[in-house]
Formats: C-alpha cells, sequence, structure tokens
C-alpha cells in the first residue's frame, strides 16, 4: 500500500532514516568508533497504518570501517520503485562527511567536502543541474551515517544532546539542520531468532520540521534493532532481517557434499505411502471406526527431498527444532548447503521414486502430501424393547453404517544409509499416524 507518501517520503527514505546527528561543536568527542562493526545488515520496511504493518521493500546497509575512513554503502529496494544506492565516506577519526553520493531513477547528487561543500545535484524529473558550493568548516555529519553514529554516543537513561545535521535538498533555504536526542530509556526487543534483547530506546526530533525517530539499540553490541519514523502524519517501520545470522557450527564442505549427491554409483529408490489413522485407544475407536482404505500412496508428482546427512545438515535440523519449540523462526541455509540437496518426484500411481549417483553416506529423506481420510462409522439410531407375556426383558441398540472422508495430510521422514559403491537401497516411506 503505497500512496503520495511513497512517491516522496519514501523516495528521501534514506537520508531521513539515516540522518546523522551530531550535536555541536564538540560532539565528536562523545563518540566511540570502538563499538562500530564491519558487516552488512538488511531492514525490512514497512508502512503502519493503526498498528498494522504493510511491507513496501527493504534496505541494505554495508559498513566498512578501515584506516581512518567510515564507508557505508545503502541498497534501498522499494515496491513499484527501481533499487538504488547511495554512498558516504566519513573521517573515522571525527566523523566530519568527506564524500556523499545518491544515484535513483529520480536524482544523482555528488557531494565532496572539506573547507567548502562542493558537488552537484541534478533532478531527473526535470533535467535541471544545480552545481553546489557552500561553507562547510563547521563541525556537522551527512544525513546517511545517522543510526551507526547515534550507536555510538554514550547512551544512558535520561541522556539528551543538541545534535547538528548536514543534508542536502534543493529545497531547502539552508542545508544545516538541528536534531535532538530528547529521550533515551530502558526497554526490550524480542528477536525472531534469538530472543528478549535489553535496549535503549532513543527518541529524537527536529524541531523545525517536526519530524521525529524512535531506534532501539542493542546495550551490549550497539546494534539497531528497530527504528519507528513520523513525518508528515506518515509512519515508516525498519526492522533488523538478521540476515547474518547463524548458529550452525559445524564447518560445510561444498566440494565433499556434493561429490556425495552426484560422485557414486549407487541407488536410493522406494515408496512413498501413509498408512491411515490408527484408531486403536482414539475417539475413534469408541465410535467403532473401521478404516476403509487404509494404506494412502503419495500421487504422482509428489516431491522427495534427499539432504546428505552431514554434520552440518544433522546440526541444522538440531536447530531449527529448537527454535521451532521455542516458537522462534527457524535458520536458513547456507546458499551452498542449499544447492546439495536433491530433489525428485513420485513418477507413478503406486507412489515409487528414486535417487540415482550417489556415494556411500548417511542420507535424510522428506516428503509431505495430503490424502482423504476414509472410515465407516457404527451409529445408534434407536433401540427396541422385548417384552414376554408384558413384561420387560432386554433393549437391543439398533446401528447402521454410514462411510465418511476428510482430507489428511502425511509428513514423512527417513535416514537411510548407503553402506558401498553400487548399492541400491529399497526404503518404504510409511507414515502410521496423522
Amino acid at each position: 500500500m503505497l500512496s503520495q507518501f511513497r512517491k516522496s517520503i519514501l523516495i528521501s527514505s534514506a537520508s531521513f532514516l539515516l540522518t546523522v546527528i551530531v550535536g555541536k561543536s564538540q560532539a565528536q568527542d562523545k563518540f566511540d568508533s570502538k563499538l562500530l562493526k564491519n558487516g552488512k545488515y538488511t531492514l525490512a520496511c514497512y508502512t503502519v497504518n493503526s498498528g498494522s504493518e504493510s511491507a513496501i521493500g527493504t534496505f541494505t546497509v554495508g559498513i566498512n570501517a578501515s584506516g581512518d575512513k567510515l564507508a557505508l554503502t545503502t541498497t534501498t529496494a522499494l515496491a513499484g520503485l527501481e533499487e538504488w544506492r547511495d554512498t558516504a565516506v566519513s573521517n573515522l577519526n571525527n566523523f566530519k562527511p568527506i564524500y556523499v553520493a545518491s544515484h535513483s531513477t529520480l536524482k544523482d547528487m555528488v557531494l565532496h567536502f572539506g573547507n567548502n561543500v562542493t558537488g552537484y545535484y541534478v533532478d531527473k524529473k526535470t533535467g535541471k543541474k544545480t552545481q553546489i558550493q557552500e561553507a562547510g568548516n563547521q563541525y556537522f555529519v551527512d544525513s546517511y551515517t545517522y543510526p551507526f553514529i547515534l550507536s555510538l554516543l554514550p547512551l544512558t537513561s535520561g541522556y539528551s544532546t543538541d545534535l547538528s545535521v548536514y543534508e542536502y535538498k534543493p529545497t531547502n533555504n539552508g542545508n544545516l539542520k538541528k536534531a535532538v536526542v530528547d529521550e533515551v530509556k530502558n526497554s526490550t526487543w524480542v528477536s525472531k531468532y534469538t530472543g528478549k534483547h535489553d535496549v535503549w530506546e532513543v527518541t529524537v526530533v527536529e524541531p523545525t520540521t517536526d519530524e521525529r525517530s524512535v531506534s532501539y539499540i542493542d546495550k551490549k553490541t550497539r546494534r539497531l534493532w528497530q527504528i519507528d519514523m513520523w513525518s508528515n502524519g506518515q509512519q515508516i517501520r525498519m526492522v533488523d532481517m538478521e540476515t547474518d545470522f547463524n548458529s550452525i557450527k559445524a564447518p560445510f564442505d561444498k566440494a565433499a557434499t556434493m561429490k556425495m549427491v552426484k560422485g557414486g554409483n549407487s541407488i536410493i529408490n522406494g515408496q512413498v505411502f501413509a498408512r491411515d489413522f490408527d484408531d486403536n485407544g482414539t475417539i475413534w475407536a469408541k465410535m467403532k471406526v473401521v478404516n476403509i482404505q487404509a494404506k494412502q500412496v503419495a500421487p504422482r508428482g509428489t516431491q522427495v527431498i534427499l539432504i546428505p546427512y552431514n554434520d552440518y545438515f544433522k546440526e541444522w535440523i538440531k536447530v531449527n527444532e529448537s527454535q521451532r519449540k521455542k516458537g522462534r523462526e527457524g535458520i536458513g541455509l547456507l546458499d551452498e548447503a542449499a544447492q546439495c540437496i536433491k530433489t525428485t518426484s513420485v513418477y507413478d500411481d503406486e507412489g515409487h521414486f528414486e535417487f540415482v549417483n550417489l556415494m556411500p553416506g548417511e542420507y535424510l529423506l522428506y516428503t509431505e502430501f495430503g490424502y482423504d481420510h476414509s472410515y465407516s462409522q457404527s451409529e445408534v439410531v434407536g433401540y427396541t424393547d422385548h417384552y414376554i407375556n408384558g413384561m420387560f426383558q432386554s433393549t437391543t441398540a439398533n446401528t447402521v453404517s454410514r462411510n465418511y472422508s476428510t482430507n489428511a495430510g502425511a509428513v514423512v521422514k527417513k535416514v537411510v544409509t548407503v553402506s558401498k559403491p553400487g548399492e541400491k537401497v529399497e526404503v518404504k516411506l510409511k507414515k502410521t499416524r496423522a
């Protein structure tokens, strides 16, 4: 859901989201550059209306602190707009900007910072090019470095400071603006992967524009988990997608793993089916349920997955099972690991499948499919009383048998071992309970 807000505010969201705010002439003394960590982070972007989130794209930030320079590269991908990239280079000792470039379908901008700010701005809609030259000898930082500079402040409950930022826009009367760290307080942020984190909740306001942002910054790592921003009555939320998260410790050898699934002459084949509900001891048994069609084969085309069951994949499965028990998101596979997983399909109406060219080793087979759970049920529809010479003797229940069918599903997994080269292993992938 993108309105005029996407066309105007979102175009400049990168600069609003990354508005570096540094205060007064001595502000650079407040920041601890040792807290910076190199890496690449992706945040999911949402518009927020009445508490409801609507995804609109992603915002990826690359951080590289090397020598005496801090380089930030940001890539913004919003629905309905062509992806664009921005670059900002700052002095790592005092965080004064050195170079900024922004290129999108709407503009080209290049800025060089020294005693003067020089460069150009091209409005691609009108074709107008504006040369930029103005005094730059006062202390400020550029508008693309904000979350990381903000994270380096000596944050504590009740902390506040006035901040100064340079942000060029052709419509500005002046390109220096004041921002205020208005409030810092304790809070928590819950990761879908790593659980609860203690954070600083940092509120920043810009008095001249009435824009406001709230950042959630990890107390231990100074990682920026989330930003909420309000501008012109609209709210944007950016949330760390944690694409760098990987709790798998086992190493992964792509060459060796790929050889397992492609470099041999062994075969695993078999049949996929489900044994319909085991009704013994269940509510169905009390209702006198009898299975009509107990064996349900997987339909033609059902996908069967083969995973080379080495240490990496064993740990990956174990970690994901633990994540699910905690109610958290599963951990994604390395791209090179995902490339080593083989798939095949059931090729007939009897549930048969086959994997070829395998090396000796352990393999995990996995599949899932739906079927009709068919059963008959005896129901009492009345009673007949028996009398002799007018005296009651007994009662007989009158029953009828009715057939029913409901949708059911089967998830089947099994570890299979190929013991020697050229071996042909036959397996039954059987689900015995729904």
